[in-house]
């Protein structure tokens, strides 16, 4: 009785922090796309009379060194973040299930050849890929999506791999086999169905290190560029502007990055914590 107590609990901790996860990238969401619908202020307006102005009632969040209003950048800035993160991840889920699933249901000299090249690529840092890329060929917003979601895939495949492994031996899958059932009708009537639970926690943690991950290009330069904003442009553009006071300009863009960062942290962890806690006894 006090295992089956505990369990609950725990469920039920990992509910309250998922809803909070989801609560809070719902409400980015709506802050940046049906923000701009509200506020009177444009992301591409000049007011040369209030260049660097610090927060008051007539710009919430101050405005930068041309005098644009920060809080309908920082709105703009986040439709573009939030968007490529949304579409890189798709992009890395779809071809990591896709990589890994071949691997794990194909002839075992394809698994051996697979892994070694997927062994390779995770061996390259991530970060050097991306700067490497993005700094040859300039990138609009579906490059960067695309760069994003071709440099997440590996731990993806590697995941779907183990799991594709460890289910193909199951009694329904063999029976599948016995009856005809090729293999993609296996891979995405059974297999894919029976780690669903589990891809749909890790696209959570994926879509925080994509909003990561163009931040961070956009803050070296190379990701969305002037005068279209990102939240990490907007965090490059201050940067340089915070030692003369300006602390408006890293605080908001920044703080926005982090809130959503943790807001797919906490609904991928609270996922996590309750897909564990069913799964005991």
């Amino acid at each position: 009785m006090a295992v089956r107590g505990w369990s609950r609990r725990y469920v039920a901790q990992a509910a309250s922090t998922e809803y909070l996860g989801a609560a809070l990238m719902l409400a980015l969401a709506v802050f940046s796309w049906v923000g701009p619908t509200l506020y009177p202020h444009d992301a591409l307006a000049i007011h040369a009379r209030h260049i660097l102005s610090a927060p008051d009632a007539h710009f919430p969040l101050g405005t930068d060194a041309l005098g644009r209003d920060v809080l309908a950048r920082l709105m703009r800035g986040g439709q573009a973040t939030l968007a490529i993160a949304f579409w890189a991840s798709a992009l890395g889920l779809v071809a990591g299930l896709a990589y890994g699933m071949v691997a794990g249901l194909g002839p075992v000299w394809i698994d051996r050849v697979l892994m070694r090249l997927l062994d390779t690529l995770l061996a390259i840092p991530t970060l050097v890929l991306m700067i490497f890329f993005a700094a040859i060929v300039p990138l609009d917003k579906t490059g960067l999506a695309t760069l994003l979601g071709l440099v997440s895939w590996p731990g993806i495949a590697r995941l779907a791999r183990n799991e594709t492994l460890a289910a193909r031996d199951r009694d329904y899958v063999r029976a599948a086999r016995q009856v005809g059932a090729g293999h993609f009708y296996i891979a995405h009537t059974h297999i894919l169905r029976a780690m669903l639970p589990l891809v749909i926690v890790n696209a959570t943690f994926l879509m925080a290190d994509m909003i990561l991950g163009l931040s961070g290009l956009s803050f070296l330069g190379l990701g969305i560029q002037p005068p279209h904003a990102s939240w990490g442009g907007l965090l490059n553009t201050g940067a340089g502007l915070a030692v003369i006071g300006s602390w408006w300009l890293i605080v908001f863009p920044g703080l926005a990055i982090f809130l959503a960062i943790l807001a797919m942290n906490m609904l991928g962890q609270g996922l996590l914590t309750r897909l564990n806690g069913e799964a005991s006894p």
